[in-house]
């Protein structure tokens, strides 16, 4: 299995249009059910129209006039790509500062063409020039048809005989207007990753924005709701999602002009961030991913995931297995035995997959026994395994399970033979001291010999044994004081974009060598999670956190666009290591099976019943598995309404197979009681309901009845209980 690509079709049909060959062309750029509209004004300036629902018919647009304002004469059309100059006054997508120290651009249309990348992907490239500077920018707009997502970057082509100065080039703009817009957006550190905040937008900027380089989405997260005239509902009202493919500094400003009209911007982080452009050479941006309904953030959500699983996701068709991760069962004080018993314990109870997390690497005074050293070092420490990984992926592999191993390869500790070795390669800003964060320092990856390392090690850590299948990416701090020792001095702030164009180039590199190995995307938890890293990974852990009734919030904000089968949910010991909570085995694992099932623990903790709990859940996990992992999200009860309820629901592509989630988040009282009405099912079938995972007595009084299809999704069903830590698994099948 490997990675899913687009590449364009040797044969592709090519559509291309000059503005002499037609004059004010209008541009749709089309999927099955949304497109984009732009045309191009008398003055040569490219305008954005639209976005929303598809038009039968679209001609309207091209004389349509806006209103001129009354003091300059100049129109209120909003330019497809503003520039600062002329009388942009906005917060521009594009600033430059040409090589004769003008500051002002004004781009106009040249032309615009139309590629069949694949048979539901369409590609338009528009490319506007400043005809006063010979600066080009190209506007690239991928259409996916059937999920009706649209991907919009710029490349911008330096073609002045000087130095051209880029002090901010954005992937997107994006200009709406409306009575009043709703911004959904996510905050949080460690522990507490995409807590979700809902506000009305004011007249004047709200900025979402990263500067910490490396855990670029720990304190937000590049993806956003926008949703018109009210807040966002599940089933109903316009809604845009989107959400940035970049892993580093980024900046979304959502602003609110005199005019009422709400411009968005998205892009890399202007912050530190000038790039000089050399005659004839171009800088592109990261994807902006769009998607629109107007059926509510339900319909955002299932499209983002589809989207995902069928185009950013590595191996998209593969059920991703039931994991034993060893961290917080065995931390870094264990030997060969503790790793072999837990093999033979997660056999025993259903595991498909181990993962030997950190700890196994280092030597002598640099051994990895705690964080303070080792980190750079990737040999196997000899004396916790005398036998090496090999004997440990082996013996997983006798047992029936497949092997993963852990690797943290852009940081290093100060404590090892990597950082005396190569001081040069450690990020540092000139003559200052390194600080350190978790007793690290961060490797330069705009240095393309750092870059041939962290390849070489991901080989070399292979190499331990032919036997590895999975690798846990992790990557702990973030940049503090930042600079390079391989870059120029008048190039230092090259380094935020560079950085994450070395981790990029690091991974296609290291997915061309090695497309079959699974790989999941963590950093210190869900801090490098997004659009941009996710393409190279089968999965992302979604937050050291793993106590059950906070990952119930931290996992629903995270599926708003990120779907279930990537989303590692796993089951850890009560009380929780992280927050001391307590939550009954079953609550864990009822939380846990709604996304790609894992344990977090050590088995032998479990006492009999317990053991024999787990081993069951498992298998009903492996049952409702491609329901999960490969269906449709439908959220029933929002867990952000103080209602204490939170229910949701995956319904199979055929609509004949769907699991039902519930969970109790408080104490409901005695005479109260849960009831929702059931989505995405066939009003004239009829579906049986077993309710798997009992503990005592069902919490579904129609425990393996058949009701109507039309019955489930108007009456709905209620739930006995409302304690703390009830909760509910429903299977339901047409019959």
């Amino acid at each position: 299995m490997t990675l899913k690509r687009i590449i364009p079709l040797a044969l592709a049909a090519s559509v291309f249009i000059t503005a002499e060959a037609k004059e004010n062309p209008l541009i749709r750029i089309s999927t099955d059910g949304t497109e984009m509209i732009m045309t191009v004004a008398d003055n040569g300036n490219l305008v954005h129209n639209y976005y929303g629902k598809k038009f039968k018919n679209a001609l309207p647009y091209q004389t349509k006039k806006y209103r001129e304002q009354p003091d300059n004469g100049a129109g209120f059309a909003p330019q497809a790509f503003p520039a600062y100059g002329g009388y942009v006054t906005i917060s521009p997508a594009l600033k430059l500062v040409h090589s004769d120290g003008s500051h002002t651009t004004h781009l106009k249309y040249v032309s615009h063409s139309v590629t069949q990348l694949q048979d539901d992907v369409t590609r338009t490239e528009i490319t506007l020039n400043d005809p006063l500077y010979d600066v080009d920018l190209t506007l690239t707009f991928d259409a996916y048809g059937k999920e009706n997502v649209i991907t919009q970057s710029a490349t911008l082509t330096n073609k002045e005989e000087g130095r051209l100065t880029v002090e901010n080039l954005a992937s997107t703009y994006l200009p709406l207007h409306a009575d009043s817009y709703y911004l959904t957006h996510f905050h949080g550190v460690w522990a507490t990753e995409m807590q979700l905040v809902e506000e009305q937008l004011q007249p004047g900027i709200k900025s979402v924005e990263s500067k910490r380089g490396v855990q670029a989405t720990q304190t937000a997260n590049p993806a956003f709701l926008l949703s018109l005239n009210g807040p966002a509902r599940e089933d109903h009202g316009d809604v845009y999602g989107g959400a940035l493919a970049w892993s580093g500094n980024y900046k979304l400003t959502f602003e609110q002009d005199e005019c009422g009209r709400m411009n968005v911007v998205g892009g890399i982080n202007d912050f530190a961030s000038t790039y000089y452009l050399d005659n004839g050479q171009s800088l592109t941006t990261p994807d902006m991913v769009w998607t629109f309904s107007d059926k509510g953030r339900g319909q955002v959500s299932r499209n983002l995931h589809d989207w995902i699983r069928n185009h950013s996701l590595a191996h998209p068709d593969m059920e991703r297995p039931v994991v034993l991760n060893s961290w917080e069962g065995a931390y870094m004080n264990f030997d060969e035995k503790t790793i072999t018993d837990m093999i033979d314990d997660a056999a025993k109870i259903g595991v498909e997959m181990f993962v030997l997390d950190d700890g196994w690497f280092g030597n002598g005074e640099y051994a990895r026994n705690t964080d303070h050293a080792g980190l750079g070092d990737w040999q196997v420490n000899t004396e916790k395994l005398p036998r090496g990984i090999d004997y440990l992926a082996k013996h997983a592999v006798k047992n029936g399970l497949k092997f993963g191993i852990w690797i943290e390869p852009e940081m290093v500790n100060p404590k090892s033979r990597l950082a005396e070795a190569h001081p040069e390669w450690i990020v540092k800003s000139g003559d200052r001291d390194r600080l350190q964060i978790r007793q690290q320092w961060i490797l330069d990856l705009t240095n393309p010999e750092v870059q041939d390392f962290i390849v070489k090690t991901f080989d070399d850590v292979l190499a331990l044994s032919s036997d590895i299948s999975y690798i846990k990416w992790d990557a702990n701090r973030f940049v503090t004081d930042f600079g390079s020792e391989h870059l120029p001095s008048d190039r230092q702030s090259h380094f935020w974009i560079d950085y994450t164009k070395g981790l990029y180039s690091v991974y296609d590199r290291i997915r061309e060598s090695h497309p079959d190995v699974m790989i999941q995307l963590c950093s210190s938890g869900g801090a490098r999670l997004d659009m941009g890293a996710l393409k190279y990974h089968d999965e992302f852990w979604t937050s050291d956190n793993t106590n059950s009734l906070d990952r119930i919030r931290i996992q629903n904000s995270t599926n708003l666009f990120y779907p279930a089968m990537a989303t590692a949910s796993h089951v850890s010991t009560s009380p929780n290591h992280q927050t001391g909570m307590m939550a009954p085995l079953k609550y864990r694992f009822d939380v846990a099976m709604s996304g790609r099932l894992g344990l977090e623990l050590q088995p032998k903790h479990l006492n009999e019943k317990e053991w024999e709990f787990a081993k069951n859940a498992i298998a009903n996990y492996k049952k409702i598995r491609p329901i999960v992992q490969f269906g449709d999200l439908y959220r029933l009860k929002n867990p952000e309404d103080g209602s204490g309820w939170a229910s949701h629901q995956y319904v199979s592509k055929d609509g004949k197979q769907s699991v039902f989630f519930a969970y109790s988040m408080k104490y409901h009282g005695r005479t109260t009681f849960f009831q929702t009405r059931l989505k995405g099912l066939d009003p004239d079938k009829q579906y049986r309901i077993t309710e798997i995972n009992k503990a005592g007595w069902p919490s579904f009084y129609g425990d393996g009845q058949v009701f109507p299809g039309d019955y489930l999704m108007n009456e709905g069903i209620s739930l006995n209980g409302g304690n703390n830590f009830d909760s509910t698994v429903l299977h339901i099948e047409e019959i």
